[in-house]
């Protein structure tokens, strides 16, 4: 039996950095009325907040849903406000070195000048994130901006020449991703795991991105069941199948105060 489903967020529940919709919200709801759920992604908390847990209808079992900003690298709970559990963060000597790697590539690179929307290079703590067109660019530039990956790719290879410690992955449409080495959907996975009591086996993942070279396929590392979906649409269709096979199991027990309470590091059981 599956005991708790964990997503990709962009292009999984929802399109990149849009707020989840009103009917996705309600599914999720509906979700963790028989299951935990997870959300992994490469964003930040505030993105997550904006996103996901704004979005949360009333009598939603937040206790359930485990929300992993930052490729798993934090994680947050709620226990009557939403909390962070741990973050494994950079130090400031290896956040100098990463800015200074970026200064250097973007110089060598050479990309053609564009519009820009927003901060391009954005220090999440636990992760680095550059974005070719601006954090805020729209969904159509961004679509058109690097499929074919060639952009992202000469700058990922001169990253990886000068920063040959850490972990240099492509994510969503337009960025590139530094974290430490082994950070990937399967750490987070793994990671989850641990906080939650919850083997692997006991859950399942959906992402839009689970082919080879996709941000979501080192999930399958973990040999964790997998779903590939286009869009949140198809997600949608999963979201329901899934809570239609589930309903008629018991709910899983919330975590008592005192679980949730925990100092970061923690190991909560269920």
């Amino acid at each position: 039996m599956k005991r708790l489903i964990a997503f990709d967020l962009d292009g999984t529940l929802a399109p990149s950095k849009q707020m989840l919709t009103s009917a996705m919200a309600a599914m999720l709801a509906r979700l963790l009325e028989v299951a935990d759920a997870a959300v992994i992604s490469g964003g930040d908390w505030p993105q997550f907040q904006r996103q996901v847990a704004a979005r949360l209808q009333a009598g939603t079992r937040r206790e359930g849903l485990w929300l992993m900003p930052t490729t798993g690298t934090k994680l947050y709970r709620h226990a009557g406000a939403w909390r962070e559990i741990y973050a494994e963060r950079f130090d400031d000597a290896e956040k100098q070195a990463i800015r200074a790697a970026f200064d250097r590539a973007l110089a060598k690179v050479a990309l053609p000048a564009e519009k820009i929307w927003g901060e391009r290079i954005e220090d999440r703590g636990s992760q680095f994130t550059f974005s070719g067109l601006g954090q805020q660019a729209p969904l159509e530039a961004k679509a058109q901006w690097d499929p074919d990956r060639s952009k992202r790719e000469a700058l990922q290879a001169e990253l990886r020449r000068l920063l040959p410690h850490l972990s240099i992955r492509l994510g969503g449409t337009t960025s590139i991703d530094v974290t430490r080495p082994g950070i990937d959907k399967a750490h987070a996975l793994e990671r989850l795991a641990g906080e939650s009591g919850i083997p692997i086996a006991d859950m399942l993942f959906v992402g839009d991105a689970l082919y080879p070279g996709g941000n979501d396929e080192p999930a399958r590392a973990t040999g964790i069941d997998a779903i590939q979906v286009r869009d949140p649409t198809e997600t949608g269709t999963v979201i329901a199948t899934v809570t239609a096979c589930l309903r008629d199991q018991a709910r899983p027990p919330a975590l008592s105060t005192r679980q949730l309470s925990a100092e970061p590091g923690h190991r909560p059981g269920i």
